[in-house]
């Protein structure tokens, strides 16, 4: 793997479900003890995690890293907030965005990059029902015209 390139550990796929993206942001981790081995050997979930803006300092809460196994006493808390690590121009843009109505900080993925835990953080604002059926519809559509594609190379 060529160096600046990260190795995905994990990713929040009910985010692109459930909102609309707007805008990425790249964050370091602060992590303890052996959390780290705990994401290199994938046991990380984002499903329920979101990130919030509090005292000027952008926090990760319910992303749930698995105690390591060989780690005894040495563990952590599993749900723990964790700390995300920006520059200062992002965390102000990132407050702009949250103070308005409806935006909400999303992790969409959690990745390794340069031995460095590193996590996608992305500005949601939250999909309607109709827009889900809408999105729906359209990836059903694209699949059934891809699929008559194929059979027609066939032929």
């Amino acid at each position: 793997m060529p160096k600046g390139e990260g190795k995905v550990i994990a990713q929040n796929k009910k985010a692109r479900h459930d909102y609309f993206i707007e805008e990425t942001y790249e964050a370091g981790l602060v992590l303890q003890g052996t959390e780290i081995k705990s994401i290199r050997n994938g046991r990380v979930n984002l499903k329920d995690s979101f990130a919030k803006v509090e005292k000027g300092e952008v926090f990760l809460h319910n992303m749930h890293i698995s105690p390591y196994e060989q780690g005894n006493r040495y563990n952590h808390d599993p749900l723990r907030t964790r700390k995300l690590l920006l520059h200062r121009r992002e965390i102000n843009k990132l407050i702009g965005y949250t103070k308005e109505q409806g935006y909400t900080l999303v992790p969409l993925k959690l990745y390794i990059k340069n031995g460095f835990a590193k996590v996608e953080l992305g500005v949601a604002k939250g999909k309607k029902k109709y827009d889900k059926r809408e999105d729906m519809k359209r990836k059903e559509a694209q699949r059934e015209i891809e699929r008559a594609f194929r059979e027609r190379q066939k032929i």
